[in-house]
């Protein structure tokens, strides 16, 4: 099956199910069952495999949980880092999900005992509240316990629907297709709060490439506002992992979005001991600071935030934030966050950042860390994108690229938003392979290219407060008609003889008529 076909079979497989819940789950809540119950079945799967070992005598599925012995268990844990028993898997539960009077009791017995599976090993807190988000119990499904089965039967059921053999062996990123189509169809539902941790896996994939190129290994990467993960992952998409030598590594605020990315990981076959995803707030709990420095680092933090700045005066002397002599402002956290992320940056890595445009032109204190990293040579390219990539905001964004290996002193601006970088579809601008490919080649070459691509001195820059924006170094094409104004006097000299020649014509008819 090719990858569009797959897509187009999850999201039917999706929508059908939306239809048989309908009403009684509201779509942004709905997204948790949807997911929680994918990656329910996907584990299953993937710990069936582990214990069958390719031996087909052995049907896991089959055998009673009596045969499970201590030895097993413990074994099973220490690898995979859980453990699920034969009756607990996903397709013994759905073959009698529609008759199983206590099935959200029985789930939620389940979900606590794969998470509790792990206490006392060091996969524990990978795997500790995994299913928070998944409430079999709650009012969401319904106000009794036969409308809560009913509804999550069909999950499990539509779940069950998906024929796409391994999840390992797909053409495309389960996990972060149903995710995106959630989001698309439920955006007006989800409001901001429901695009804000997302990425488009295009754009994604864009980051990735950019934080990654030409490096032959990294010892890590890592997102500092991790949100699902999809940025992370794209990373192992578009490269052997064997090359990521030491994980994956973030930091995400949101708790249930802390749950996706940790779910992702596993969806991806990251095994426990190959990522670290902490829960907190990046900016002023950091939890990753003994791992650092990172060879490459991907970022979509949210753009334009409150956050606490000079009201805490301690943070200034952070070593994050201390080189640049400034905090960014209170009601505007972007600069804060790469600072951050330049701090946890190797001496050989890159960091790739999705940045709201107004931190590149501003003045204040956002201009003083400009100033900062323009001085530092710290700013290998700014690339501004088409407007409408984004669920829940038609804002062009930029990305930002850092790097503390640049062999110059100019600074590379892109401008990427025009016709030729981008695709109109039905309601968002969507960025495909060759697009991307081309803002790679231009990324690589360094090249400058009239009315898209130009690389500037940084003492120009300077001279230019240190503003940063890509329209004031990269002229936007003059695409007005280019008129001849000989040319068109001669046109309206013409003109004007006609008129006045029929104005003598009809007046010499009007002067016939009267006589």
């Amino acid at each position: 099956m090719t990858s569009n076909n797959q897509r187009a079979a999850l999201q039917n497989q999706i929508w059908k199910i939306a239809n048989d819940v309908r009403g009684a789950v509201d779509g942004w809540d709905f997204k948790q069952f949807v997911l929680g119950t994918l990656f329910y079945r996907f584990i299953s799967e993937n710990f069936t495999n582990y214990i069958e070992g390719d031996d087909d005598e052995v049907n896991y599925p089959e055998l009673p949980d009596s045969v499970i012995t201590p030895e097993i268990k413990d074994d099973a844990v220490k690898t995979r880092g859980y453990f699920i028993y034969p009756s607990q898997l996903f397709v013994n539960v759905a073959r009698n999900a529609n008759t199983n009077p206590n099935l959200n009791t029985d789930l939620k017995a389940i979900f606590t005992a794969i998470e509790s599976s792990a206490n006392g090993y060091p996969s524990e807190e990978a795997i500790k509240g995994l299913f928070a988000d998944f409430d079999t119990t709650s009012t969401r499904l319904g106000n009794t316990v036969e409308n809560k089965n009913s509804r999550l039967a069909a999950v499990l059921k539509g779940v069950e629907g998906l024929q796409f053999g391994n999840f390992e062996d797909n053409q495309i990123d389960l996990f972060g297709d149903a995710y995106e189509f959630l989001i698309s169809n439920y955006a007006a539902n989800a409001g901001k709060s429901g695009g804000e941790f997302f990425t488009p896996q295009t754009v994604s994939k864009l980051i990735a490439q950019l934080a990654l190129h030409k490096q032959k290994t990294v010892n890590k990467i890592y997102d500092p506002a991790a949100g699902s993960g999809s940025l992370l992952l794209q990373a192992k998409k578009h490269f052997d992992s064997h090359i990521i030598e030491e994980g994956f590594f973030g930091q995400e605020i949101n708790h249930t979005t802390y749950n996706l990315a940790r779910m992702n990981m596993f969806l991806h076959n990251i095994n426990y001991d190959k990522f670290h995803i902490a829960l907190g707030n990046t900016l002023l709990h950091p939890q990753l600071r003994d791992e650092k420095p990172f060879d490459a680092i991907v970022s979509n933090p949210p753009y334009s935030v409150n956050w606490i700045g000079d009201d805490d005066p301690t943070l200034i002397n952070d070593d994050r934030f201390a080189p640049a002599g400034v905090l960014a402002p209170k009601s505007k956290a972007d600069f804060a966050f790469v600072l951050h992320a330049l701090s946890y940056l190797s001496g050989k890595g890159r960091a790739a950042l999705v940045c709201f445009p107004g931190i590149f032109y501003r003045g204040g204190a956002e201009q003083k860390i400009r100033k900062y990293l323009v001085d530092s040579n710290y700013v290998e390219t700014v690339i501004s994108l088409a407007p409408n990539l984004f669920y829940g905001t038609t804002i062009a964004v930029n990305i930002l690229v850092l790097s503390k290996h640049k062999t110059d002193s100019k600074t590379q601006f892109i401008d990427a938003s025009g016709e030729g970088f981008f695709k109109k579809e039905t309601n968002n601008n969507v960025l495909t392979a060759a697009h991307i490919e081309r803002i790679m080649d231009l990324f690589d070459s360094k090249a400058t290219v009239e009315h898209i691509a130009s690389n500037i001195d940084n003492s120009k820059i300077a001279e230019n407060d240190y503003n940063l924006s890509v329209s004031s170094y990269v002229a936007a094409k003059d695409n007005r008609e280019v008129i001849d104004i000989a040319e068109l006097n001669k046109e309206i000299a013409a003109t004007v003889l006609k008129i006045n020649a029929l104005r003598a014509d009809i007046d010499n008819i009007i002067k016939e008529i009267e006589a």
